[in-house]
């Protein structure tokens, strides 16, 4: 059983991106779709898709790559809260990762959303990762 499944979900994603598939199988849960989305609503991955396997659903997330040499969009994924260590943030608060050129996607009263959105908002809340 895996306990921490917004790591897993990033270590899936990071391990892809290296050996450059143009799709991870992620199994699905609420969080993982909703951070999934949020990635998608920012530009780091193409598409996803739930599917069915045997009576376990999944997403199906397709990666998203620049240039000629097929670099991927997402540098890097860095886990900020863990389940041993939670990490908190007022609004006012909220890390600008690399200076608004990546996000730091956080979980607040009203759901996943970006820094960005939270910050508009007015929502502080848990900052579960960065992403550039």
């Amino acid at each position: 059983m895996i306990n921490d499944m917004v790591a897993n979900t990033l270590t899936r994603i990071r391990n892809a991106n290296l050996e450059k598939h143009q799709i991870v199988e992620v199994p699905f849960t609420k969080t993982t779709s909703n951070l999934i989305r949020v990635l998608r609503s920012e530009g780091f991955i193409q598409n996803f898709e739930k599917i069915n396997i045997s009576n376990k659903k999944h997403l199906l997330i397709s990666l998203k790559y620049k240039g000629v040499r097929q670099s991927p969009v997402i540098t890097v994924l860095k886990r900020v809260s863990k389940p041993g260590l939670r990490v908190y943030s007022k609004h006012i608060e909220l890390p600008k990762v690399l200076n608004g050129l990546g996000i730091a996607i956080v979980s607040t009263s009203k759901g996943i959303m970006s820094d960005r959105r939270a910050r508009h908002i007015g929502l502080g809340g848990e900052i579960l990762c960065y992403i550039w």
